[in-house]
């Protein structure tokens, strides 16, 4: 195995496992921005030790002990904090005589404490528009380059919201926590953010290698169920796990076998998750009898549900899904979600009328850089017949794509249209 190999072999490995050390540490230290800087330290180490004495059998194993060994070393080295570093290094020392294999540590209810760690890292004290970036950036992993894209952000924006963030941790001693009563209610509609921005980046990564990121996807659904136990009578969170138990019923169809994206109209339906379906439908319906049906997650799911109805591409309700995104609109003003909503119509009444709106949101500041605006006018030039306007859309397009998979489906669009140009 080469040197590249193993930096690839450690990067992969830490996109699965960095979730897992956060959380631990977490726990234990009761300090989150410190359990990241120890993470970050056990990449860092084994970065230096793996590409000489070669990936350990057990990779996540082999991490959590080395955090674990700097968070022992840390809490010594500050004697200002005695009495409590005594206490927990008393509880390290214990654990360790009492767990044996470190792989236990791995085991956790990971989905419990991830969602533990989410509303530590959305509590009030913090702003609203920084506690969805901490997390994302602390809990999953995420570049400060991917959490931009998400938010349609500056990426140096992102970086001093991240940077004010841990420092207000780290100053405040806020409860690593997962409130109740009250106290969950306010910091809620934050976390269902935080937890639908996880899926996100899972359903289809922001960049990379894969077009799928089925751990980030497994998680979030996790911690979407958690949460409907620990707010059941909250709408907005049934809505939420409806629109992601919907969306990931299409997972093993999203994909060939070599892993290149298959757009939605395309996918062998008989693939879909029937039983995930009616799991999404039902939450769904939870949803509605809570009198949440008009919120903004489960606008969206019952997009996707009208979808998951449908036997067949040409049976799809496409005048109900334009209403359904007109209405979210109407709550949420986007420029991607009137990007969604013209496709909607493209479909409902046709591509000239869908790309009179896309054309319009050519302007918009926060479509500057993203990529799907060329992929979706594009498509529609390409319904029109301007071949050859549709292939310079998809050539921008596949330009400003960070994921590799869906870059290089832009390049074969580009290409396709480029030769049907030719060929009229």
């Amino acid at each position: 195995m080469t040197a590249a190999d193993v930096n690839r072999t450690i990067l992969a490995v830490w996109r699965i496992e960095q979730p897992r050390l956060l959380t631990s540490l977490s726990r234990m230290l009761r300090d989150v921005p410190l359990a990241e800087d120890l993470t970050q330290e056990a990449l860092l180490a084994a970065l230096e030790h793996w590409p000489n004495s070669g990936v350990p059998e057990k990779p996540g194993a082999w991490l959590m002990a080395t955090a674990k060994r700097r968070a022992l070393d840390d809490l010594r080295r500050r004697s200002m904090l005695a009495r409590k570093h005594e206490m927990l290094i008393r509880d390290f020392e214990q654990e360790q005589q009492t767990m044996p294999d470190p792989d236990t540590a791995l085991d956790d209810d990971i989905g419990d404490e991830l969602l533990r760690l989410i509303f530590t890292a959305c509590h009030p004290k913090l702003s609203r528009e920084v506690r969805a970036a901490l997390a994302l950036r602390m809990i999953c992993g995420l570049t400060t380059e991917e959490i931009a894209r998400a938010f349609l952000q500056p990426e140096a924006t992102i970086a001093q919201r991240i940077v004010r963030a841990k420092r207000t941790l780290s100053e405040s001693g806020l409860a690593y926590e997962t409130p109740r009563g009250a106290e969950l209610s306010e910091r809620l509609a934050s976390v269902l953010e935080v937890v639908y921005l996880i899926f996100n980046e899972g359903y289809t990564a922001a960049r990379g290698d894969e077009w799928l990121r089925p751990q980030l996807c497994n998680d979030a659904l996790r911690m979407g169920r958690v949460l409907t136990l620990v707010a059941p009578q909250e709408a907005e969170a049934h809505g939420l796990l409806a629109l992601m138990e919907l969306n990931a019923s299409r997972a093993a169809a999203r994909t060939d076998a070599s892993g290149d994206p298959i757009l939605l109209m395309d996918q062998n339906r008989a693939r879909w998750d029937r039983l995930q379906i009616r799991r999404g439908l039902a939450a769904l319906a939870r949803a509605h009898e809570l009198g949440g049906g008009r919120g903004f997650y489960a606008l969206q799911a019952a997009i996707v549900a009208c979808h998951a109805r449908a036997a067949t591409p040409d049976e799809t309700e496409w005048p109900r899904i334009a209403a359904l995104y007109a209405e979210l609109s109407a709550l949420v003003r986007s420029p991607i979600i009137e990007l969604n909503r013209a496709v909607a119509i493209g479909m409902a009444e046709g591509p000239a009328a869908a790309l009179a709106i896309v054309d319009g949101l050519a302007g918009e500041p926060a479509l500057k850089n993203y990529h799907l605006l060329g992929s979706v006018r594009g498509d529609l030039l390409c319904r029109l017949g301007r071949h050859a306007e549709a292939h310079a859309a998809f050539e921008i397009a596949a330009a400003l794509a960070s994921n590799r998979r869906e870059q290089e489906l832009l390049k074969r669009r580009s290409i396709e249209a480029a030769e049907r140009s030719k060929s009229r």
